[in-house]
């Protein structure tokens, strides 16, 4: 790096932070700025230019350890990409015009320092792309995982009797988690009977009955009942329409009915106690 960019940066550091402040909160997504807050942008901001600047004296270490940081702070706050590369070029624009007006850039020297911005600004531009996509990726497949763990869960609430809340759109990939949670959920919980409560399914076509329809088999063959609730009359109709046969199962219209006819199945029924309103 050119030695005269590296003086005027460290020389006019709070100017420059100020400036490049101002001029990223002109250009930014009014989406990002409401989520924070100034104190918030201002620090996140502050660590931008550090790192940048930790760059600029090639301390490498410290440079791509802050760099993997920065990262993953930004992408917790909902900083696009975008974002984050035009603050490099707003950077640039700034250090370079400032070292205009101070007279630092010259007709003579102007050519030479154009191109140690380039030099130095188009390499860092695709380490922070690339370290930025690595560090997106990762944590979605980080989110994936947790949610798919939570878009199926198998829930005991009696002895012998769990409940399995779908909500959402059911997919191919996720009929697979839903019949391995069931499986796995009934000899975990030694289930008697399985309430699948499809209340949260926007729409059941067939491929969605299919998969319900294999679930609660596979439910049978490991020794426990399988009863569908959350049938509401819009749905009962698509079943019928399609020609869809959910005889091999019980069904209910709600979670409520599902849970008394179950405990019916277990020999077991709730009772309203006395002094109860």
């Amino acid at each position: 790096m050119n030695k005269l960019i590296l003086n005027y940066v460290t020389e006019n550091y709070e100017e420059i932070l100020n400036d490049w402040i101002e001029s990223t909160k002109e250009g930014a997504d009014d989406r990002v700025l409401r989520v924070i807050s100034d104190n918030v942008f201002l620090a996140t901001s502050r660590e931008y230019l550090d790192m940048i600047i930790s760059n600029i004296k090639g301390v490498k270490e410290e440079y791509s350890n802050r760099l993997i940081d920065f990262a993953e702070k930004i992408i917790r706050l909902g900083w696009p990409l975008h974002f984050v590369t035009e603050g490099l070029s707003s950077f640039g624009r700034i250090v370079f015009e400032g070292m205009q007006e101070k007279g630092i850039v010259t007709p003579e020297n102007q050519l030479e320092i154009i191109y140690e911005f380039d030099s130095w600004m188009r390499p860092l531009n695709n380490e922070l792309v690339n370290t930025y996509s690595r560090t997106w990726e990762r944590t979605v497949s980080l989110q994936k995982i947790a949610l798919q763990e939570l878009s199926a869960p198998l829930i005991p609430v009696f002895e012998g009797i769990t409940v399995m809340p779908l909500v959402g759109t059911i997919d191919t990939e996720r009929a697979k988690q839903i019949m391995e949670n069931l499986l796995n959920g009934v000899v975990k919980h030694r289930s008697e009977v399985v309430l699948i409560d499809i209340t949260g399914v926007p729409v059941v076509d067939t491929m969605v009955a299919h998969h319900i329809i294999q679930a609660a088999e596979a439910v049978r063959l490991v020794g426990a009942k399988c009863m569908l609730c959350g049938i509401r009359p819009e749905i009962a109709q698509t079943i019928v329409n399609l020609g869809i046969d959910l005889n091999k199962f019980t069904t209910k219209n709600t979670l409520k009915k599902g849970i008394e006819a179950a405990l019916e199945m277990t020999s077991r029924k709730l009772v309203k106690m006395e002094g109860a309103n």
